[in-house]
């Protein structure tokens, strides 16, 4: 009997942890059950997934970089991909403006909703606020500082480094393009023989990922705050997941269709392995890894492509966190009763966009720039605590899309570059099988 494909396998164990979750809700006990016993099963799973994510940037973008023997091509694909996140970010700021406009969430939170709320996490958007505050204190050059790193070895400590350590490989990659070819080979072979282990790295952490995401969702049901918390703030979540899902179901599919040719069926069969390993772990970081065995084996997209394109995506390109951005700005300040004219609304496009590609590719690093977004129009940054009930369950969601854009630009990089093809294999899900 045939296996049923991972992403089916994951949707079951999503649905298993979720049931499973509510369950243990009902009998005394339960929750600590999950919390000691479950919940570290997942942190084990994203755990597994982040230790290769450094390994895997560093092996294939040195090795696509060194690969391209031409410096030309590495500038002409850089400025093709930072132009197209630059822009996909900007169409998902605008769509989160005017859903949140259309809709006007704001109005709908009661005085006592918004002080309960604002009591209940007003410690939590303490945090948030401190980070930001440095962030915003630094100088307008300080992004550039802190992505050239002191040192690689403790740049690879951390995978909040990542910028580095993409700065550090492309450097790496330059001078193996500048030195004779005889020369370069041995250190070339070398990262392709780590870039294969690592890959096959996936392949055994992957067959652990339906119990990975089954132990990530049955620890969210039961650590989800009350019921009626959630219903204060239905609004405000139905805008940021509406606006999620434009760009997911009709602005990805159809900048694919329009830019390679290729179906929304093709492109969602190849990419949803990734998009439900997003969801459960709302990093793009830990789910790296396993965009890129996706987008190269089963979406046609060539190595040197992927190598350079998705690391550089799960740092900068944070569509679905700007969006956020946009839309959170909007429903705190009319919660708080503070009218936001046009000018401000096109402060929060610009403020949202820089503040997305600063994001870390981590859970809830949005919520640390929305401060920098709400400080740029005048909004108490205390009003962060409004929607931090909600913030988990969005962050699973944002996460997803921010995935699911940088495979959609890395295919469209990859046909402009001519390095669009065929699927490397054509059922990935029976060498997955395989490999078990």
């Amino acid at each position: 009997m045939k296996k049923l494909a991972l992403h089916w396998q994951i949707l079951i164990g999503m649905l298993v942890g979720v049931l499973l979750g509510w369950l243990m809700l009902q009998i005394n006990g339960g929750t600590e059950f999950v919390k000691d016993y479950i919940k570290p099963l997942g942190t084990i799973f994203i755990r597994l997934l982040k230790l290769i994510a450094i390994p895997l940037i560093l092996a294939s973008l040195i090795k696509g970089i060194a690969d391209l023997k031409d410096i030309s091509k590495l500038s002409s694909m850089g400025l093709k991909t930072i132009g197209l996140y630059l822009v996909t970010t900007l169409v998902a700021v605008t769509i989160g403006l005017s859903v949140v406009n259309l809709i006007n969430p704001g109005d709908t939170i009661s005085e006592p909703d918004r002080k309960e709320l604002m009591a209940q996490f007003a410690g939590d958007a303490d945090k948030k606020i401190e980070v930001a505050i440095k962030t915003k204190d630094a100088g307008p050059l300080q992004a550039l500082v802190d992505m050239v790193p002191e040192n690689i070895f403790g740049a690879t400590t951390s995978n909040r480094n990542m910028l580095q350590v993409i700065f550090f490989a492309i450097f790496f990659g330059i001078g193996i393009i500048l030195i004779p070819e005889e020369k370069s080979k041995p250190i070339k072979d070398f990262f392709d023989s780590v870039n294969e282990v690592v890959l096959k790295m996936i392949d055994l952490i992957m067959l652990a990922s339906p119990y990975g995401v089954l132990a990530l969702l049955a620890a969210l049901v039961v650590e989800s705050p009350s019921s009626e918390v959630f219903f204060a703030l239905l609004w405000y979540a139905l805008c940021v997941v509406l606006g999620l899902g434009f760009m997911i179901l009709v602005f990805y599919p159809m900048m694919v269709k329009i830019f390679t040719k290729r179906s929304p069926s093709f492109f969602f069969k190849g990419i949803s392995p990734a998009q439900l390993l997003a969801f459960s772990t709302s990093s793009s970081a830990a789910t790296l890894p396993v965009t890129m065995e996706r987008v190269e084996e089963h979406l046609g997209v060539d190595k040197e492509v992927t190598s350079f394109v998705l690391p550089i995506g799960a740092t900068i390109n944070m569509d679905g966190t700007s969006l956020y951005q946009a839309v959170a700005a909007v429903f705190i300040a009319g919660a708080l009763g503070i009218d936001l004219s046009f000018s401000d609304q096109l402060i929060i496009v610009m403020t949202a966009t820089l503040a997305s590609i600063g994001s870390a590719a981590v859970p809830g690093a949005g919520m640390v720039m929305l401060v920098i977004v709400l400080g740029s129009i005048g909004v108490p940054e205390a009003g962060l605590a409004l929607i931090f009930a909600v913030d988990r369950p969005l962050d699973m969601c944002r996460t997803m899309v921010n995935v699911t854009g940088d495979a959609a630009v890395s295919m469209v990089v990859a046909n402009w570059e001519g390095k669009l093809g065929e699927p490397n294999q054509k059922d990935w899900d029976d060498h997955y099988q395989k490999a078990g």
